[in-house]
């Protein structure tokens, strides 16, 4: 009998941080667990080599008639620092009311082992379903996934053998309601540095007769937004869509208190791209944010130099058709040209992230060319979700990013079903990480009929 919780517990207990190399005996555990629990259901396991963790691959074949799906999910986890914040050991599962507490108990390893679950009573209960499944879980989803490209050139053929990709790793709005995610943000990362003289001066001895790099670069940073909220780089909207009916539609049934936003975010007043609510702009407008700023001298006290360097961390958001390269080379031009005299500019590139939306079947812009399985494996969600749930999903983008969806879509042309199981309050990356138990009893139910209405066809 397969016991989901018993399971999850025992996959928490391996502390697999994916960026530490102090974890690498947790990872190995975490990805021998995996493979060995596939194994047990019947699965073909390939684990997959890497140039840091392996990624599992793991094959239940069939008749090539029949529909297949690819669902994805990861094994590795964030560090629990600080551990002196946790309640609960973090690395040890512990169950208190309907929630068990570990690291990665909601991001990853809780709705990974709901959707493992799923497929094990879907089989106990028919062995001989009609439905081709490929489980595809990496290790390294928590540092940007640096291998899955390479993987991808090696595996899209076989990919492409596939359907549709199905995943649980983005969120719910509360235990009641289900959000199928249909759209992605994109990202396009990197800094800026200003450097003006040859090292730190004495800012009595040589104040007044240079520019400061730290005065420099607050000029230029100042430029990027207009008063209004908008971001203030020629083009940067070129490529945003229009946002369809459909969509705020969607979005209304929602809700949202603005006020009780605002006193969650501790503000007194939105900043966001005029003519969209704050709820509007989170999921349907791009962004560019300052992640990160510095120069000059950081401890206590006083030091009365003037900086040789400052330095500004830059991240954009981006909404489905913005190309990430081109976004980035907007804004560095941007930046170039309002650049004051006497400093020096120096860019170092980080890493991107292409956006990503699938429009469900039904809408006024689904395409017409949509797969009819994929079609077939969202009404089979909206169905499933109605009976376990009470309630229909929503169909709403959000504002986060999962970079390796639009990846696959780009290398494979697989579209994503994105079912959230995570909650606000589970603090995901956070001390006393949590997972609600009852939202993985009706995830496992509610996964096991989508598969098996897949499969029916």
């Amino acid at each position: 009998m397969f016991d989901p919780v018993e399971k999850l517990k025992e996959f928490i207990r391996h502390p697999s941080v994916s960026t530490d190399p102090a974890f690498r005996e947790g990872m190995k555990g975490a990805q021998g667990f995996l493979a060995g629990l596939l194994r047990s259901l019947g699965f073909t396991v390939e684990e997959v080599a890497t140039d840091l963790h392996p990624i599992i691959w793991a094959q239940r074949g069939g008749d090539p008639k029949w529909p297949h799906v690819v669902i994805y999910g990861h094994y590795d986890v964030q560090p629990a620092d600080p551990l002196n914040l946790w309640k609960t050991p973090a690395f040890e599962p512990t169950i208190v009311g309907n929630r068990i507490y570990g690291r990665g108990a909601a991001d990853n390893k809780g709705p990974l082992m709901t959707n493992i679950a799923a497929v094990a009573q879907a089989l106990e209960a028919n062995p001989g379903l009609p439905l081709r499944i490929t489980f595809l879980v990496e290790g390294e989803e928590e540092m940007g996934s640096p291998s899955f490209p390479k993987f991808l050139e090696r595996y899209a053929a076989k990919l492409r053998e596939a359907d549709f990709v199905y995943l649980s790793d983005t969120a719910l709005v509360d235990e009641h309601q289900v959000v199928i995610t249909c759209g992605l943000r994109g990202l396009a990362l990197f800094d800026v540095q200003v450097t003006g003289p040859k090292s730190d001066l004495h800012s009595g001895l040589h104040g007044g007769v240079l520019r400061n790099p730290i005065q420099a670069l607050a000029e230029i940073l100042a430029t990027l937004h207009t008063p209004d909220g908008r971001v203030n780089v020629p083009g940067f909207y070129d490529d945003v869509r229009d946002v369809h009916p459909w969509e705020r539609e969607e979005l209304k049934k929602l809700g949202g208190d603005e006020k009780a936003y605002a006193k969650f975010l501790g503000i007194d007043t939105f900043y966001t791209t005029p003519g969209f609510t704050p709820f509007e702009s989170l999921r349907f407008q791009p962004t560019l944010e300052f992640n990160g700023i510095g120069g000059g001298y950081q401890g206590e006290g006083s030091k009365t130099v003037i900086p040789s360097k400052a330095f500004a961390k830059i991240s954009c958001r981006l909404v489905a058709s913005q190309n990430p390269e081109r976004i980035k080379k907007l804004v560095m031009d941007t930046i170039r040209a309002r650049m004051p005299s006497g400093v020096q500019l120096h860019f170092t590139d980080q890493h991107n992230g292409e956006p990503y939306l699938v429009v469900p079947p039904d809408r006024s812009n689904t395409p017409p060319d949509q797969s009819p399985v994929l079609a077939r494996a969202f009404r089979a969600t909206e169905t499933a979700v109605n009976e376990v749930w009470g309630r229909p999903p929503l169909f709403l983008r959000e504002g986060g990013s999962i970079p390796i969806i639009a990846s696959i879509k780009a290398k494979t042309g697989l579209d994503s079903v994105m079912f959230g199981l995570f909650l606000p309050e589970d603090n995901l990356h956070a001390p006393n990480e949590s997972f609600n138990l009852d939202v993985m009893k009706r995830g496992i139910e509610t996964t096991r009929r989508i598969l098996t209405a897949v499969a029916r066809g």
